[in-house]
């Protein structure tokens, strides 16, 4: 059992806080544990359960990203300029 630790409990609200780069580390690391097949039964699903919320998060911000980048409009003159996001 050396190596994977169990993923702590960690509440679903403060997921919503997380930046990107942070919510994607946390997620990369409970898929390490994951695949490391260590963990306990129940650590391992509350890791997965931590894990999809973290996938959301993530899709989320760079859907959001997304949009933004898109909202950059290059006028004929070169210059750059922002349109409103629908």
């Amino acid at each position: 059992m050396s190596g994977a630790r169990p993923v702590p409990a960690k509440p679903a609200a403060d997921v919503a806080t997380l930046s990107f780069e942070d919510a994607l580390a946390e997620l990369e690391g409970i898929v390490r544990g994951l695949e490391a097949g260590q963990q306990k039964l129940e650590d391992a699903i509350g890791a997965y359960e931590r894990g999809a919320l973290l996938r959301r998060h993530c899709e989320t911000k760079l859907a959001e990203a997304e949009a933004r980048v898109q909202a950059i409009v290059q006028a004929a003159d070169g210059s750059l300029s922002t349109k409103p996001i629908a």
